[in-house]
């Protein structure tokens, strides 16, 4: 009777064992959104789209543009440093860092080179996007990420996402983090190797 209970349990085991291999990962993460393609201009004015810069690679994302006389400047340097420490942990060659203009009028390549050249921005994995409309990105920021993107009327400055955001490798957004102030590093550090 007891050597049945314990293959009994040991079934049950292994079929508990074999369900959780088969979960997909990407459900475990709190949000699941599917993002749209963008096509764009990056800042070595070669065209591009975030489903291209996406394909077999993790995305980190932010929204951005340079006249921001407020959160983009700390944003942008905390993913400075992020991009370090994917270098660090030898991730760089699968994880891909997008910075997505708010104000593609404005923010030509040229701009955001200069831009991105205060950071120490290796564009090896790091593209900084323009070259769609206003109205574009408004509509792919409120769809795709679920965060504002517009402009404060009467001013150059914009309403925008203030976080850094997972994309998988399949297109999908699954967590957003601070970007602004004490971004949790090591959380994403670990969400990514997750997905890896």
């Amino acid at each position: 009777m007891r050597v049945k209970s314990i293959i009994a349990a040991i079934a049950l085991s292994l079929t508990l064992l074999a369900g959780c291999q088969g979960e997909n990962v990407e459900e475990s993460f709190p949000m699941n959104v599917e993002v749209g393609d963008l096509a764009a201009v990056d800042q070595n004015g070669e065209a591009t789209s975030l489903g291209e810069l996406n394909k077999g690679k993790v995305v980190i994302a932010d929204f951005i543009f340079t006249n921001c006389d407020t959160v983009c400047l700390p944003m942008t340097a905390n993913m400075s440093k992020l991009q370090k420490k994917i270098a660090e942990a030898g991730l760089d060659g699968e994880v891909q860092l997008v910075s997505i203009s708010v104000d593609p009028e404005h923010d030509s390549p040229e701009v955001l080179t200069e831009y991105s050249g205060r950071y120490e921005v290796d564009d090896k994995n790091w593209s900084f996007l323009t070259g769609y409309s206003l109205d574009e990105i408004e509509a792919f920021a409120n769809v795709s990420f679920k965060t504002p993107a517009a402009q404060v009327e009467g001013s150059n400055q914009f309403v925008h996402g203030t976080s850094f955001y997972l994309v998988s490798e399949n297109g999908v957004l699954l967590k957003q983090y601070e970007g602004v102030s004490n971004p949790p590093y090591e959380e994403i550090m670990e969400d990514i190797e997750k997905l890896k």
